[in-house]
């Protein structure tokens, strides 16, 4: 049977208003992404990932929509998307673009009319309840962002619900005329020829209809929680605010639509503690979502040990489901930063070190089982941009400011020329500051350079496509002995495929299998003597075998 194409696919993440502008608003725009296209498909990817252009007030920067249907003039129009759409499909680019189902902004006009009374036909198309006798909230549920995940409604004399922002009030996916609403909406995209959605927040949609207080959450340390910025969200187990069982009936109805349609992708992210076990049940069989996104390798935990355990357990928890990899996205700090690692007695420079780093991660994500997501700039090994507080425009570390710095670290924009003005990303003032420190990183220096993280990564990605178990085979066993993580990954039967990674600062020698075949990815520099892979400081290796 022909595999279908998001299986074991790279998906490059673009977050629009960083990506390349080019009608000097200091903001990149859709056009911007169309002129780019040929740099994209030169990566070595199958498809593009971007994150939301619809019409917003951008109080979360588009993830507050107030028109599902219109592109943000901010973004361009309806017809540069579909200019998008043709230009990436005749560069054999799929597009995915990102669907915030979940909630909508203050400002679209489904909120409007809700709010304006207890008994219109929108009335019920979100989350609204009563106050308690003494005036507070309907129940204990906390707000993502902090604070309270219900907003008073002086108009209609009521609270609504809203796990992010107050200007995010949350869709009631109990009523049936909401959810063929929505629907519609996904229908619009897919009639334009968009391949598939990222759900946002694809765990939030139901909550439960009792509105039950949560209970505290188990073995909490707060001290733990304040040094690190963390709100009281973290205080309670989710039991009802989402999660809910619920949910599946929701899925299965996407599910059902996108299906009308040849080759579409539903990828939902789903984040939560326990994650790995609702990615199986939200995956399972082929009546909900083709595949999970998982935040598994999202956090600061690191190293080898960590990873096996990460990739083990979601593969006993996913059954036979699909997994969606990311080590970098638009939430958190880049990896090439975060998981910068720098031993006491090392000479090597920084960066080089940084950029050794960022190529094995890259290497490492395309070996994981599933498909994998490299979010933009994650090519060029950039590290993460350290902000001062007056350069800041998340609303997260805007609140959260000093220990919550917020998440524009990882959102400025990309450096395209090291010698133009604001690297050539505008010839405006820039929405978001480019970091000085990005300048040796532009996309013009590194393409002059044959071992620049850009040229590896397009190598790298090229090179993986001639071997169909990057991305048709399962995990058979993934281990971690003397920093040396092994994932060995095929059918039953025939080949497999296994891949070293060296997470040590000295060079490591380990017996492998015999009769195995070492392949020559790019930038590898292990030798196999016999059944004996020596592989340098922060290396890795590619082996095919007969099982």
């Amino acid at each position: 049977m022909k595999q279908a194409w998001w299986k074991g696919a790279a998906i490059y993440q673009i977050y629009p208003r960083s990506f390349y502008d080019t009608n000097a608003d200091g903001i990149g725009d859709l056009k911007g992404i169309i002129e780019k296209l040929p740099y994209i498909a030169q990566l070595g990817v199958e498809a593009l990932w971007i994150a939301p252009f619809f019409k917003s007030p951008m109080d979360d920067f588009g993830y507050d929509v107030s028109d599902y249907r219109q592109v943000d003039p901010m973004f361009g129009t309806n017809a540069d998307f579909e200019h998008l759409i043709a230009r990436s499909h005749g560069l054999g680019l799929k597009v995915i673009i990102d669907m915030v189902a979940s909630h909508t902004s203050d400002q679209h006009q489904w909120f409007k009319e809700s709010r304006a009374s207890l008994d219109n036909e929108k009335s019920e198309w979100y989350v609204w309840a009563d106050p308690m006798l003494d005036g507070s909230p309907p129940n204990n549920w906390q707000s993502v962002f902090g604070g309270s995940s219900w907003q008073w409604d002086a108009q209609r004399q009521q609270y609504y619900l809203h796990n992010f922002l107050a200007s995010q009030p949350d869709l009631n996916f109990h009523n049936q005329q909401l959810r063929a609403a929505v629907l519609d909406e996904f229908r619009f995209w897919l009639d334009l020829g968009v391949d598939g959605f990222r759900l946002d927040t694809a765990n939030y949609y139901l909550h439960d209809k009792e509105l039950r207080n949560n209970p505290p959450r188990h073995g909490l340390d707060r001290g733990s929680f304040l040094a690190n910025g963390s709100t009281p969200y973290n205080y309670q187990e989710h039991l009802f605010d989402k999660n809910r069982p619920e949910n599946i009936a929701w899925l299965e109805e996407m599910r059902t639509l996108v299906n009308s349609y040849d080759e579409r992708v539903l990828i939902g992210e789903i984040g939560d503690r326990d994650a790995s076990k609702l990615m199986g049940e939200y995956t399972q069989g082929k009546n909900r979502l083709h595949t999970a996104y998982s935040f598994k390798l999202l956090t600061d935990s690191q190293g080898p040990e960590f990873i096996a355990h990460a990739v083990n357990e979601l593969n006993t928890d996913i059954g036979d489901g699909w997994p969606t990899w990311a080590m970098s996205n638009h939430d958190v700090p880049r990896v090439a930063s975060r998981w910068l690692q720098q031993s006491e007695h090392s000479t090597i420079p920084i960066e080089i070190l940084r950029q050794q780093q960022a190529k094995f991660y890259l290497a490492l994500l395309s070996a994981l089982p599933g498909s994998m997501c490299l979010y933009n700039g994650e090519e060029l090994g950039l590290a993460e941009a350290n902000l001062e507080l007056h350069h800041l425009q998340d609303p997260v570390g805007l609140r959260g400011w000093p220990i919550q710095k917020g998440r524009d670290g990882c959102r400025t924009p990309i450096p395209w020329l090291r010698d133009k003005a604001h690297a050539g990303f505008t010839q405006a003032e820039p929405w978001l500051v480019v970091d000085k420190n990005h300048l040796d990183m532009a996309v013009d220096s590194q393409l002059l350079h044959s071992e620049s993280v850009l040229n590896f990564t397009r190598n790298f990605l090229t090179w993986r496509k001639q071997y169909s178990l990057f991305r048709s085979a399962h995990l058979q066993v993934c281990t971690c002995e003397n920093q040396l993580l092994t994932l060995q990954l095929g059918p039953d039967r025939g080949e497999r495929l296994s891949a070293y990674f060296n997470f040590s600062a000295k060079p490591i020698t380990s017996s492998i299998p015999s009769r195995s075949h070492l392949l020559s990815p790019p930038n590898s520099a292990a030798t196999l003597d016999r059944s004996n892979l020596t592989l340098p400081a922060w290396d890795f290796a590619f082996c095919i075998s007969e099982h």
